[in-house]
């Protein structure tokens, strides 16, 4: 089998923890990996010389990386360095796979699809929950119709990472600096992007304005204060990110998308992904599923008695990837949508097949980071940018 030759860049928790992964994959080579830590440059050419049983080269400048000319390279550092990196892979000729994350500013994402369209250079943003099982599922579904007409979509980041934050200094995690000196949706696309594709954005459909409203910030002073441990000078640090930021995009087909990121809050983990039709919806908080065919208004009141529902309707409406994937044996990390993401852009690049998530929807995504940060600093809506143009 052809194997793409790919360069990890990015040697962080995510990049790391991703080395097995990709090294046990049949569609990979991995050539090459580079941090800007060398501790975390020599961990890395470690674990993949260990699996592979053969030395591979180690970077600490991502430069060095073009200039060893990899098929593809793997971006997995952090969101500032996202679309830099990327300018220079496809100018390079280099296939990029592009870990997800807000872009800094509009004219970013218009580079990035400039030059994309002017190189033709495969890149992908490899936004894995687009292949997370209910997010299939429930595609599956409103491809046959099950939930009628879309009319309301919501989803967000909530995860407490107040940890991950503060001791962001110490673990070097480029989250601190964010939280320091930026009010925004900071990381849209882990229920932008299964969203966007219900709603066909980008084919059928467009994003046509965004209104974004954020609260103080209080979290992450709170926490510090009452954990020595924490850096002292962040008891109170003037954060900028608000602790609970609400976004509102309205869509060309007349449809709303509402994402919220909380993640400076106490709170359990979830994406509240949840699709609103005129004849039934689906909401992760519950997992469950509400159609006019199984379900009526005598059941509105005891509902909690069928959350976990959705699970019942992999029988009839597993998605084909996913019927696939059982079959074959699920493999990688948060419950496979990592493997899954990453064979698919492999797949395409080796093959030249379409990327499933285009240009302009990674423009799309990345865009709602900066034009949120505009929209709470100038309290006003925002007419959405056309890249498709």
């Amino acid at each position: 089998m052809k194997k793409l030759s790919i360069g990890v860049i990015g040697l962080g928790s995510r990049g790391y923890y991703m080395l097995p992964l990709l090294c046990g994959m049949d569609n990979y080579d991995v050539v090459c990996v580079c941090d800007r830590c060398h501790d975390r440059t020599e961990a890395g050419v470690k674990c993949v010389s260990e699996i592979y049983g053969r030395p591979i080269a180690g970077f600490d400048d991502w430069e060095k990386v073009i200039e060893y000319k990899p098929d593809a390279i793997l971006i997995i550092t952090g969101w500032e360095d996202h679309v830099k990196i990327s300018l220079a892979a496809l100018e390079a000729g280099i296939a990029v796979g592009c870990e997800v994350g807000g872009a800094y500013s509009v004219e970013d994402c218009f580079k990035l699809v400039q030059t994309q369209r002017a190189t033709g250079t495969p890149f992908m943003l490899l936004e894995n929950c687009c292949y997370g099982r209910y997010e299939m599922m429930v595609m599956n579904m409103v491809k046959q119709g099950l939930f009628g007409d879309i009319v309301n979509c919501e989803g967000g980041y909530r995860h407490d990472l107040r940890t991950e934050i503060l001791y962001g200094e110490k673990n070097r995690h480029y989250r601190l600096e964010n939280y320091k000196h930026r009010k925004c949706e900071n990381y849209p696309t882990h229920d932008l992007g299964p969203i966007a594709q219900v709603l066909d954005i980008n084919r059928s459909n467009k994003f046509m304005t965004l209104t974004s409203f954020s609260t103080r910030a209080a979290g992450l002073n709170d926490y510090a204060r009452l954990h020595e441990d924490v850096p002292a000078e962040l008891r109170d640090y003037p954060f900028e990110q608000g602790d609970v930021v609400k976004t509102v995009i309205e869509c060309a087909g007349g449809q709303l998308i509402t994402l919220t990121l909380d993640t400076t809050l106490p709170r359990p983990y979830s994406r509240n992904f949840t699709i609103q039709g005129t004849r039934g919806m689906y909401c992760e908080d519950g997992n469950f599923i509400y159609l006019d065919r199984d379900h009526d208004e005598t059941m509105h009141f005891d509902w909690p008695k069928r959350w976990n529902n959705a699970d019942t309707y992999f029988a009839e409406f597993e998605h084909p990837v996913w019927q696939k994937f059982l079959h074959d044996g699920v493999r990688g990390g948060h419950g496979g949508m990592d493997y899954l993401v990453y064979n698919d852009f492999a797949e395409c690049v080796l093959e030249g097949k379409e990327l499933p998530i285009s240009i302009e929807d990674a423009a799309c995504w990345m865009a709602v980071t900066p034009l949120s940060e505009i929209s709470i600093r100038q309290k006003k809506t925002l007419a959405f940018p056309d890249f498709s143009l």
